[in-house]
């Protein structure tokens, strides 16, 4: 399901426009986004966390050349699903 698939069927069950519903749907996404820019984690109950995990730097390998490559560390968006949610895909 894409984004504007997502926006069609907020405007279909809760009577908004198709423009309105992708307004509300792009500002959620525009504050989790800033909100774990800041480090901080956004719970939406019944449905899950969006968190920031710290990855630590590793050795890869480069898959064309076989040559090692160093990785550097990077904070990385990850979701950890909530019980509703895990419920609703049992």
């Amino acid at each position: 399901m894409t984004k504007i698939e997502v926006a069609e069927a907020i405007a279909e069950r809760t009577g908004m426009t198709k423009r309105a519903a992708a307004d509300a749907l792009n500002a959620f996404v525009d504050v989790v986004g800033e909100t774990l820019a800041r480090g901080e984690k956004v719970t939406v109950t019944g449905f899950g966390t969006f968190v920031v995990r710290r990855r630590a730097a590793r050795m890869g390998r480069n898959p064309q050349t076989g040559e090692p490559l160093h990785i550097p560390a990077q904070n990385s968006p990850a979701f950890r699903a909530g019980t509703g949610l895990k419920d609703m895909i049992r």
